[in-house]
């Protein structure tokens, strides 16, 4: 029972809790990244996905910004479909990407899959693929439930 008297739904609980866990991650990761942005850089080139210097540099200086702001409309509760969305747009290529790297190592290096540890540019540091590859899985399952189910309870504004 909440303070009027009306009983809340498991789906508004789990609703709620996937905002502020897929908020918060993705507040905190964005601050980590905004406050390095040259180490961050640094892990970008390492991809070597995107060769333009200026292109590369302003995806370094912008995206860690973008997710704190993605993150922040999650746990105020605004454009939560949309905020869903956009961070499914990112999650889903990011791992990929991420995944690709993985596999180049342990081409180059012969070693097993879940032994690979590196810094993916997530803002969490040195990672196990496997862990991430899960933690990343679970964060777009978060944000497919967000987008897939309306839930407007506790949104300052779910529509916008």
């Amino acid at each position: 029972m909440n303070l009027r008297g009306h009983s809340i739904s498991r789906a508004e609980r789990l609703a709620l809790l996937a905002r502020w866990i897929l908020g918060g991650i993705f507040v905190y990761m964005g601050l980590v990244k905004a406050a390095h942005p040259v180490d961050f850089l640094k892990l970008l080139r390492q991809y070597e996905i995107i060769e333009s210097h200026l292109v590369l540099n302003s995806i370094a200086i912008a995206l860690p910004w973008f997710e704190v702001f993605c993150g922040l409309l999650l746990l105020a509760g605004i454009a939560v479909r949309g905020s869903a969305l956009i961070l499914l747009l990112m999650l889903i290529p990011f791992s990929l990407i991420v995944l690709h790297r993985a596999l180049a190592i342990r081409e180059a290096s012969a070693i097993a899959f879940c032994a690979i540890r590196f810094d993916c540019g997530c803002g969490a540091g040195e990672v196990n693929i496997c862990h991430k590859l899960l933690e990343n899985s679970l964060l777009i399952l978060l944000a497919a439930l967000l987008f897939a189910f309306r839930c407007d309870r506790w949104c300052l504004r779910p529509r916008l």
